[in-house]
């Protein structure tokens, strides 16, 4: 069992940035690809990240390329999102999810083992 709690969602403007945490506990996190969805309000969830166990490989949908970056620190049992140039429409509540399989193709489904609660990111104009 994996528990994850995200932390660092808020208000934001347009144009700037915000940092999420997700802190892992339970079993070796190492074990563990990572990754970051969110759904905003009347959208399916969308998957955005994903992070190797080793941090060596990651991956990112277009939507977000370029202004999102995703990262862990193993030591600290923790994986980040770096958001940056916020737009209004990256307006949702942010999850991350651990799997102890890598597979885009889980990610790009959903279907990751373990999901923390979500925190609300909100971006003015």
């Amino acid at each position: 069992q994996v528990q994850l709690a995200e932390s660092g969602g808020g208000l934001a403007q347009a144009g700037g940035s915000l940092r999420l945490s997700c802190a892992a506990s339970g079993r070796t996190f190492t074990d563990y690809a990572m990754g970051w969805f969110r759904q905003a309000p009347g959208k399916e969830r969308e998957f955005l990240a994903a992070l190797q166990w080793s941090g060596g490989f990651t991956y990112y949908v277009d939507s977000v390329k370029g202004r999102f970056i995703i990262s862990r620190d193993n030591a600290k049992k923790t994986v980040y999102l770096e958001m940056n140039r916020l737009k209004p429409d990256d307006t949702a509540v942010y999850y991350c999810a651990a799997d102890p399989v890598w597979s885009l193709f889980r990610f790009t489904k959903g279907t990751s083992e373990y999901w923390g609660q979500g925190t609300q990111v909100t971006v003015s104009s």
